[in-house]
């Protein structure tokens, strides 16, 4: 046989090889494939495959979407799960083919779940890796897979789309992602953003909401009516305003030394808020301020709030190239549009260090209220407030008196310990006297004391003012309560408000 033949017969041998073995390949296509091909009506190698990806944290409202789909589409279609090695390292399609090709002994199974959260004390289960027939809104038949974050790999969540045709298989996703929308389980809850170590994304968790009245907020006269309006009377004449061409965006920004309630005045504008969603953002998470916005224009009526901003959203000019954190957040408040009710609620301690675009432009803040420390008669309100349901039998002045200066996180740790006492010598049902609050006072005023006192936002309660530095000041532009000055450092004593913070009702 001559070189010319002998290749001849060798290509006849191959092609026969190989009809051979797509003959064997048609009989045995392994369950997998033939499960999702026969309710395709076509050969792997025609399935359109279309994806859709959301963040980690979107998985429940995934699951949601997808679930009100099918029971809208086909309501009895049961779930399935693909066995077999390797499958937590490959993506839906992928194991279809490799199934197909004899590669990996992947085949129908169990279908994976995990738990997520769904409100405070409360979770679901989710799918992390199934399939289900179902069919895509004009009839065609689909397919839908769901797909969890994937350990060291993805940390996205997705929805697999696998149709005959690829208008068949966007039209399936797309009433997917609108009833995600119609069925957000973030809809009216207290969330926090934050950031996983060990996923390295961006998650979000609830928070219970608060439950506080307006006798528990102790604050000078009007101010909590000037917030009152800005934020609640906005949200409750939304309508109204939006028919006369009026903005809903709004921004306030609560200032004041540490522990004076900027915090527990934002909790009890989330009381006040019922049904609207809130996001609360503190320290580093502000880096996902731009995901935060975003999720409360989907979400609105909500509030974003910000707590203690100057520790990340300081001037640009205090570094070379500008603070990116600062930029954030400046183009987040920006890109709401005007007429979203979202309101953005930024807490500070120190307003003098806060870049002036923040502070001086509209539309970003428009309201700035202090939150100073208690007068005279806040600080005998504290000490009832934080009695709390137990009997007060003593003489406040003398206390009030000592505690010139102090701050409501201050007289919250005083009545802890006073109640500490009382429950120590007075049995399980004791009453407040001027024993158990004169001791617990003198321990809190204490030399060996003063780094607990300011750790509470508290300086030096009774006790003579230490100079301060000319240094230690810094101006307030004039909309945050006109030219005065405020200390630049906790510590100091501050017994009244700044002049020209407008606290009318």
């Amino acid at each position: 046989m001559d070189t010319a033949d002998a290749r001849s017969l060798a290509r006849s041998l191959k092609e026969l090889i190989q009809d051979a073995h797509r003959t064997l390949a048609e009989d045995e296509q392994p369950e997998l494939v033939t499960r999702v091909t026969g309710h395709l009506g076509c050969e792997l190698k025609h399935v359109v495959s279309v994806v859709a990806a959301f963040p980690g944290w979107e998985h429940v409202n995934l699951q949601r979407g997808v679930d009100a789909y099918l029971a809208a589409h086909t309501p009895g279609a049961e779930w399935f799960g693909i066995a077999g090695q390797g499958r937590e390292h490959d993506d839906i399609v992928n194991m279809l083919a490799r199934a197909a090709r004899g590669w990996e002994q992947y085949e129908p199974g169990a279908v994976d779940y995990e738990a997520a959260a769904v409100g405070p004390d409360e979770t679901t289960e989710v799918i992390t890796l199934g399939l289900v027939l179902t069919r895509a809104p004009g009839g065609t038949p689909v397919v839908l897979g769901l797909r969890g974050p994937q350990e060291h790999m993805s940390t996205h969540c997705q929805v697999v789309v696998l149709s005959p045709g690829r208008e068949a298989a966007k039209e399936t996703r797309d009433a997917i992602e609108r009833l995600m929308r119609a069925h957000d389980v973030y809809r009216g809850q207290v969330l926090s953003f934050a950031w996983s170590e060990h996923r390295g994304n961006d998650l979000v968790s609830f928070l219970p909401r608060p439950d506080l009245g307006p006798d528990q907020v102790v604050l000078p006269d009007g101010v909590l009516e000037t917030i009152e309006r800005h934020i609640v009377g906005v949200a409750e004449q939304a309508a109204r305003l939006r028919a006369h061409g009026q903005h809903l965006k709004r921004g306030l920004l609560l200032h004041g030394p540490p522990g004076t309630g900027k915090t527990h005045t934002v909790r009890y504008l989330m009381t006040r808020m019922t049904g609207c969603t809130v996001i609360v953002m503190t320290g580093t998470a502000i880096q996902f301020v731009s995901q935060a916005a975003g999720l409360a224009r989907r979400l609105q009526p909500a509030i974003v709030v910000l707590e203690d901003v100057d520790l990340v959203a300081r001037d640009r000019s205090f570094t070379d190239d500008g603070n990116p954190l600062l930029f954030a957040l400046l183009d987040a408040m920006d890109g709401v549009g005007s007429d979203a009710d979202v309101t953005f609620v930024l807490t500070t301690n120190r307003p003098d260090v806060l870049e002036r675009a923040l502070a001086d432009r509209p539309g970003r803040v428009d309201l700035a209220v202090e939150i100073p420390r208690p007068d005279a008669a806040g600080r005998a309100a504290l000490l009832r407030l934080y009695a709390r349901d137990l009997p007060l039998r003593a003489d406040l002045d003398p206390v009030v008196a000592r505690t010139e200066g102090a701050t409501a996180s201050f007289f919250k740790e005083l009545l802890r310990r006073a109640v500490l006492d009382a429950l120590a010598h007075d049995g399980d049902e004791p009453e407040i006297t001027d024993d158990h609050l004169n001791r617990a006072l003198d321990e809190m005023l204490h030399e060996r004391a003063a780094l607990t006192r300011t750790l509470l936002g508290s300086g030096e309660p009774g006790g003579e003012d230490e100079p301060v530095p000319d240094d230690a000041y810094a101006p307030f532009p004039p909309h945050l309560g006109g030219a005065s000055a405020v200390p630049a450092r906790a510590g100091v004593r501050f017994t009244a408000p700044e002049p020209g913070l407008d606290q009318s009702p």
